[in-house]
């Protein structure tokens, strides 16, 4: 069996101890994946940080042009990268443009399309005052080396969120990539490093004791994390024992709001895909819905023929379009929170019962008469489970969407843009969409607000986001 391994200083790292990769689809051991040691931890960081001046002194135009040639590396390897995503994640291999299933091959695409966008975006000094006696300046200039944490749900592509824009304003990286889908990551980290100097971008796999060995290094600059709120807490703390800036993208559990006016059937499918994208393994999936007496019935009815429409199975048989989730922590947690809500008197309107056999499957499953307060709609549930509660009062409504500690993203669904908008602007998350929900672009500034994190990634704010303001300021 393979053993994969870890990229440090541009060369694969030894490995003593390593630990089997399965795929949740099937349960069979994919490879065997490296535990890096601290030493290694350790070594990585060191190798970053003797790479970073050099790579940070290199013009933008160089940089900019790697980091294009390193999006064609992807494009090119995309197939094989995103078949061990299927195989390691679950997700199906799908395809790109708006008839296909957002599986795999989409996850790819947009590593490709987040590698190009950074690139391309520029930094220019700004001037932010000027009179007759003083000129200043804003330039922009790198933290250092950046420990990067990347979760499982979305293993490839969260992590070119962290990477891409770090090396793009010359930081160079230390990534750790979830225990759970780690062999992936690594393989286009490889990818990616033949092109760059040695040490610039590095890996090291391994559970929590890597992570905790990484963030706590006195040689880390930044931290970017995307997970769970009790890591992310983690992380936290031991950050501001070394006083290390962050960017925290953690759990959501983001509400959708229904308003009387809408057609149910004009929303159906972005509502289904806003909630089960990725299995609902998404950090920005709508994880609770909020519909009005006059549209309860035909919302969820709509929902429920879409719901009995989809394949599940192994992503890698064509036509699947539901897979499973990822690991058995996770399956356990949705089988446990449905359980809960169906003890309390709640109606499971489909799915809600996990078939036989291998693999951790469980059909999406629709969830009524339930109300706030119970744990499927208190708890992010991270996985193919929406409860639908219904209103009477849109106040109520607005009041429910913002009564929980979670703020990373919403939606508002309405034939009335206006009065959507009037809603979106009343709800406290980091991103309120209006008939749609998770609509990332690379060029919009996205993180949460409460608990839910902060900083944010994509776009020029993005970039800003892993780089430090020096002002020069001149005397005329």
């Amino acid at each position: 069996m393979r053993t994969f391994q870890n990229t440090v200083n541009g060369r694969p790292a030894a490995v003593a101890r390593s630990f089997e990769s399965k795929n949740p689809a099937t349960g069979e051991t994919l490879g065997l994946v490296p535990h890096a040691t601290p030493e290694q931890v350790a070594e990585a960081v060191a190798a970053a940080r003797a790479a970073q001046p050099a790579w940070a002194a290199r013009p933008d135009a160089e940089r900019q042009a790697l980091l294009m040639e390193v999006a064609q590396a992807i494009k090119a390897n995309s197939e094989y990268l995103a078949e061990w995503v299927t195989r390691e994640q679950g997700k199906p291999l799908g395809g790109v443009g708006p008839d296909q299933v957002p599986g795999a091959r989409f996850e790819l695409w947009g590593c490709e399309v987040w590698t190009q966008v950074p690139a391309s975006l520029e930094l220019p000094v700004e001037v932010v005052f000027e009179d007759d006696t003083r000129r200043d300046e804003m330039h922009r200039q790198p933290f250092g080396v950046v420990a990067a944490i990347a979760p499982w749900n979305w293993p490839l592509l969260i992590a070119i969120w962290q990477i891409v824009p770090s090396l793009r304003a010359g930081n160079t990286v230390v990534l750790k990539p979830s225990e759970y889908t780690s062999i992936g990551t690594l393989e286009m980290v490889r990818i990616m490093a033949e092109l760059l100097p040695p040490g610039v971008l590095n890996t090291v796999s391994g559970g929590g004791d890597v992570g905790a060995a990484l963030v706590e290094n006195s040689g880390i600059d930044k931290i970017m994390f995307t997970g769970s709120n009790a890591t992310g807490a983690r992380i936290a703390a031991a950050a501001a024992r070394n006083l290390t800036p962050t960017t925290m993208e953690l759990g959501g559990n983001d509400a959708a709001i229904v308003l009387p006016d809408a057609d149910p059937k004009a929303i159906a499918m972005g509502l289904f895909w806003g909630a089960f994208l990725n299995m609902g393994q998404t950090c920005a999936c709508a994880k609770r819905l909020y519909v009005p007496d006059n549209l309860h019935d035909a919302v969820v009815a709509e929902l429920k023929a879409l719901a009995e429409t989809m394949p599940m199975g192994d992503g890698t048989a064509a036509g699947t379009v539901i897979g499973p989730i990822q690991n058995r922590m996770q399956y356990d947690k949705v089988v446990a929170l449905v359980e809960d809500a169906r003890a309390g008197g709640a109606t499971i309107v489909c799915g809600g019962e996990a078939p036989a056999g291998p693999g951790h499957f469980y059909p999406v499953t629709l969830v009524t008469d339930i109300a706030d307060g119970s744990r499927l709609v208190d708890e992010e549930q991270f996985g193919p489970v929406l409860p639908v509660i219904r209103y009477s009062d849109l106040e109520s409504a607005i009041a429910s969407a913002n009564r929980l500690d979670a703020g990373l993203g919403a939606s508002v669904w309405s034939g009335d843009i206006d009065k959507a908008r009037a809603v979106a602007s009343r709800i406290r998350a980091g991103t309120v969409w209006i008939n749609q929900h998770g609509a990332i672009h690379p060029m919009v500034p996205f993180g949460g607000v409460k608990r839910s994190g902060w900083g944010v990634e994509f776009g020029v704010d993005g970039l800003k986001s892993v780089t430090q303001p020096r002002v020069i300021s001149i005397k005329k």
